[in-house]
């Protein structure tokens, strides 16, 4: 039984593992979910926030009245405002504007500036919420920046904590550890004190579809990434906090499987978690069938689903964003598909400029999926931007495609609804329809007058 802790600090940690019983079957492997949203900061990084502002306070990096800056996807930005109040700092967080609004009051609530920042931006744009904070921290007089995307101390925090209590709380009896990667401080930090107490230990991260990590964990490139909606898993740039040689697999998964599966775990398992956790529980129970019932699965649930309660847990959200299937009699963009009359015109980097603007023109054509070796969108090259570059001598016919590919926007999943394609168009965007992470079709303002036409 806990005693009486001197502040709430001192109650991060020594979280429940809670075995799951109706998202597996009967016949799976045991899975066990590690309840990280039972820190007091409600996530996991409260763990890897602690024991970097007491390690800088040690060193002197940290200062009194010092102000601390951070990039935070919302969770690191909690446990370190939760630490800053106890300890008396200021606290400046950037973060990008596909969060949700719960996150940005969250912390704003525990009296942290908050700076909102564009999500479809490159990392190293000025205006990425990366370089937003780097920006503030040079421009703030004794400033500390956490840097939790490259800080090896992220590793060591849960090489220090999380490890060492899966492990005692298992006594080791447990064949394959399952977590999301973010910044990737946590799989990498537990797999490897995981790892020194059994190199036989299987360890998964789990990515989402538009992350670079699966195809840099497979392949050791990776091509544009683009947007997607589960948060506090992906990312769009090498994380110096995620070392792959702890990692022996990544798997990928997309929005519908995050969100479906975190819905799943609140209504059939009583468990609260966001949609990282979903993805996890995804990867774990697609593991677990395959093992069968004489292994164990422990897998990491770094939130709680209370920050989501405007997303993916509004049923209207869900039916906007085509994450629900189309009820009887309702369009979806599979059925706009079906019956479209012109193929799917692709490109890769490598082309050069000339031949693509030949293809553009022979099928009436105004833009272009980019897709890498394995069929993944890149992004997307569109006939204003070569017009414009060729015009103004920035560009020849010789150079190559990917000097004009920009990201892709209106990313869509062929079950979605007609009406979300509307809400693509109203951004004055092109529908890329995407599945398993491969292209399979492009979507156009007319594809879908024609189709509304043909239905009338």
């Amino acid at each position: 039984m806990r005693g009486i802790y001197n502040n709430v600090l001192h109650a991060i940690g020594d979280t429940p593992l809670v075995q799951l019983n109706k998202v597996v079957g009967r016949h799976d492997a045991r899975v066990l979910a590690k309840l990280e949203f039972m820190n007091p900061g409600g996530s996991i990084k409260d763990r890897m926030a602690i024991h970097i502002l007491e390690l800088a306070e040690r060193s002197g990096q940290l200062k009194p009245g010092a102000v601390i800056v951070e990039n935070t996807s919302g969770n690191t930005g909690v446990g370190v405002a939760m630490a800053a109040a106890v300890k008396g700092y200021r606290c400046i967080f950037t973060m990008p504007d596909k969060m949700s609004e719960e996150k940005v009051r969250r912390l704003k609530a525990f009296g942290a500036e908050v700076v909102v920042t564009p999500t479809a931006v490159p990392a190293d744009s000025p205006e990425s919420y990366y370089e937003t904070a780097k920006r503030i921290a040079r421009e703030t007089p004794n400033s500390f920046m956490i840097n939790q995307y490259h800080n090896k101390e992220n590793i060591a925090a849960h090489y220090a904590s999380t490890g060492p209590e899966i492990w005692e709380q298992t006594g080791g009896n447990f064949h394959v550890l399952v977590g999301g990667l973010g910044t990737g401080g946590t799989m990498s930090g537990t797999s490897k004190f995981l790892k020194e107490k059994n190199p036989r230990m299987r360890t998964v991260g789990v990515d989402p579809e538009g992350s670079i990590y699966y195809d840099m964990f497979h392949t050791g490139t990776h091509g544009a990434p683009h947007t997607y909606k589960v948060e506090g898993i992906g990312e769009d740039m090498v994380c110096g906090a995620l070392e792959f040689g702890h990692i022996d697999d990544v798997i990928q998964v997309n929005d519908r499987e995050c969100f479906q599966m975190a819905r799943r775990l609140t209504r059939e398992e009583g468990i609260f978690a966001g949609g990282s956790s979903g993805g996890a529980v995804h990867v774990a129970a697609g593991l677990a069938r395959e093992l069968g019932r004489n292994s164990t699965i422990v897998v990491i649930l770094p939130d709680s689903g209370a920050i989501y309660l405007s997303k993916f847990f509004n049923d209207d959200w869900m039916k906007d964003n085509g994450f629900f299937e189309p009820t009887s009699g309702e369009a979806s963009v599979r059925d706009l598909m079906r019956g479209k009359s012109h193929n799917l015109h692709t490109c890769t980097p490598d082309e050069r400029l000339g031949p693509v603007i030949v293809r553009l023109k022979r099928e009436g054509i105004s833009q272009m999926p980019v897709i890498g070796e394995n069929g993944d969108p890149v992004g997307m090259v569109h006939e204003i931007d070569l017009l414009g570059a060729i015009v103004d001598g920035q560009a020849t016919r010789e150079d190559k495609v990917e000097t004009l590919v920009k990201p892709i926007e209106g990313i869509i999943h062929p079950d979605a609804s007609i009406e979300q394609l509307r809400q693509i168009f109203a951004q004055d965007n092109v529908a890329v329809v995407v599945t398993g992470g491969k292209v399979v079709g492009i979507i156009t303002k007319i594809d879908l007058i024609d189709y509304l036409a043909r239905r009338q």
